[in-house]
């Protein structure tokens, strides 16, 4: 893999070897189709050869006098099917290569979103949204433009090419050395081009990833830029972002400066080689006035394919390094595990973990801890205590450094990665999602087979009384084009997906501290409908909820420093006893 795998705010990409394997499996997936493009492709530049043979045949033999007009009429027509052929074959040769490149971009859409939901949270969290998205949606689209229109186009020319050089060494070796004469240039400007254009591509992606960063953690908190004053060191950020993309989209611009000129020029050579050669040879009575009419339209057939392939030479090397970023999410992609056994309860343990965010010291330092089935635990301490990673850790949203999270004796971890705990534990946190789509699909893609009552009865328990406002109710299309939901009906929804789902322990991080009072004591009300009979594990900064739960988890510094009930908590004086204390304004 490349450089970038170093930088540890950026998804690794994938080198050149992993790259070509990937490109060979994309043509082997539809090898069926490929062959057929192949066919097609060399008709096609077969029947484009045939024309200009033909041509040079008809004046060679009127120079001679041994045709007749009628017979003349006859090969002219012969030369006119052959155009005619060329083109229709070249019509259905593109047809077929544009479905085999829309369905190697489904293949490799639906890839993207696999790899990138399979990214381990840790990886997820440390590259943010910038490089993930524009891996996602721009590198996507570049390698979508390839496969619909640049790769059909550079393999068709390409064959065109291979069948006119050897068209023009038949028909004699001199005019095909005269072909051969632009060879070196192009492939010399095309080495030069090469060497430097991978890695500039692949700055310029990165660089247009920073400025998505920077634009969206602009547009994300800009409240807090404004409360704090932070403007002008935000717009300096944005800046450099935006600087840093202007000078590799310059470093670009100039490979091309450079390419296209010199290749123009090579393209032009042959053409006067052949007009010059074959004018010489035909004087002097070598070479006959159809050998050089053949030979100067075969040169000029070379052209479009050529000017073609290398008109697409920059977007292939943009689209290469596309691919080998979107490759590059595959790279820390972890597989889903295969499971040998299913949990034997809803015993949740956690014995001896340790976890560090990657280049950070311990978060957990050896917890051990045990979650009855049924039971309410709070888990309080001050901020930075490790209370949000160890919820994640219970929850299977990362695996520890060491030790294990076990439900049922099956790593938590694992179970999630295979996709079979979204019926057993569920995390809540401050952020709740609304996805684009109905209102019924953002309900059953956490129960698919739920109906609509089941659905309604859902949204009913958590007091989501706007549901029946909404203009087609289940049908009503929410999101971006659709109805947004404001914070409170957002949680409604997400509790509501929750009670569909059914798991038998519920993790809260803070779920409410965003919100303001009012919308905060009615979330709380539907989250306590949720809650009934599931073992719940509250994350908790108001120490009411300590007080409401069976047990008490106390943590300081990464380390379960006290645990037990509120009261033996309360009477054994310690961290939780000055913590409730505090809360009670005693002092």
């Amino acid at each position: 893999m490349s450089h970038d795998h170093d930088d540890p705010h950026r998804l690794p990409v994938a080198d050149r070897a992993t790259v070509r394997r990937a490109v060979r499996r994309l043509l082997v997936d539809d090898g069926r189709a490929m062959c057929g493009v192949l066919l097609l492709t060399c008709l096609a530049a077969l029947a484009g050869v045939a024309a200009p043979w033909y041509l040079g045949r008809i004046v060679t033999r009127v120079e001679n006098g041994e045709l007749t007009v009628g017979q003349v009429d006859v090969l002219a027509a012969a030369v006119l099917g052959f155009a005619l052929a060329q083109l229709l074959l070249t019509r259905f040769a593109r047809y077929f290569s544009h479905r085999f490149g829309e369905r190697a971009l489904a293949r490799l859409r639906e890839e993207v979103v696999d790899r990138t939901l399979a990214l381990p949270g840790r990886y997820a969290e440390r590259v943010g949204t910038g490089d993930l998205v524009t891996r996602s949606s721009l590198d996507v689209g570049t390698v979508a433009a390839t496969l619909r229109n640049a790769a059909p186009d550079v393999f068709i020319a390409a064959v065109q090419v291979l069948f006119v050089l050897g068209a023009a060494f038949l028909l004699d070796p001199l005019i095909g050395l005269c072909a051969l004469v632009s060879l070196p240039v192009v492939w010399a400007v095309g080495r030069w081009y090469l060497r430097r254009a991978r890695d500039a591509y692949l700055a310029e992606g990165a660089a247009y990833g920073g400025v998505a960063e920077a634009l969206n953690a602009t547009a994300h908190g800009a409240r807090t830029v404004e409360a704090f004053g932070l403007g002008a060191r935000q717009d300096l950020t944005v800046d450099r972002a935006i600087d840093t993309a202007y000078r590799a989209g310059v470093r670009t611009l100039f490979l091309r400066t450079v390419l296209f000129p010199v290749t123009e020029f090579a393209h032009a050579l042959p053409t006067a080689l052949v007009l010059l050669v074959g004018g010489l040879g035909y004087l002097d009575g070598a070479v006959g006035l159809g050998t050089v009419v053949a030979g100067s339209l075969y040169m000029w057939q070379l052209v479009d394919p050529l000017d073609r392939a290398l008109n697409w030479m920059e977007q292939l090397q943009r689209s290469g390094a596309s691919f080998a970023r979107i490759k590059g999410v595959g790279l820390v992609s972890e597989d889903p595990p295969v499971l040998d056994r299913r949990p034997s309860d809803d015993r949740i343990e956690v014995r001896g973990v340790r976890y560090a965010y990657p280049g950070s010291p311990d978060v957990l330092k050896g917890i051990d801890l045990v979650v009855r089935p049924g039971e309410r635990l709070a888990v309080v301490g001050p901020s930075g205590a490790g209370k949000s990673t160890l919820g994640r850790l219970l929850s299977g949203v990362d695996a520890p450094d060491t030790g294990h999270v076990r439900v049922g004796g099956v790593p938590v971890a694992d179970l999630a990665a295979a996709g079979g705990l979204g019926d057993r534990i569920v995390l809540i946190t401050q952020q709740h999602h609304v996805f684009m789509g109905t209102l019924r699909d953002n309900m059953t893609m956490a129960a698919p087979d739920a109906g609509d009552e089941e659905i309604l009865a859902a949204l009913a328990l958590v007091e989501a009384g706007w549901v029946h406002d909404l203009p087609g109710r289940l049908d009503c299309a929410l999101g971006a084009g659709g109805v947004e939901l404001d914070a409170a009906q957002a949680q409604q929804l997400t509790l509501a997906r929750v009670h569909l789902a059914d798991p038998h322990t519920l993790i809260l991080d803070e779920a409410t501290s965003l919100l303001d009072p009012t919308t905060a004591r009615q979330a709380e009300r539907a989250m306590a409908a949720v809650r009934s009979d599931r073992t719940v594990v509250s994350i908790a900064h108001r120490l009411q909820t300590a007080h409401d739960a069976d047990r008490v988890a106390v943590m300081e510094s990464g380390r379960i420093v006290e645990l037990g009930t509120h009261d033996e908590l309360v009477a054994a004086g310690g961290s939780y006893a000055a913590l409730w204390r505090s809360w009670n304004g005693e002092g």
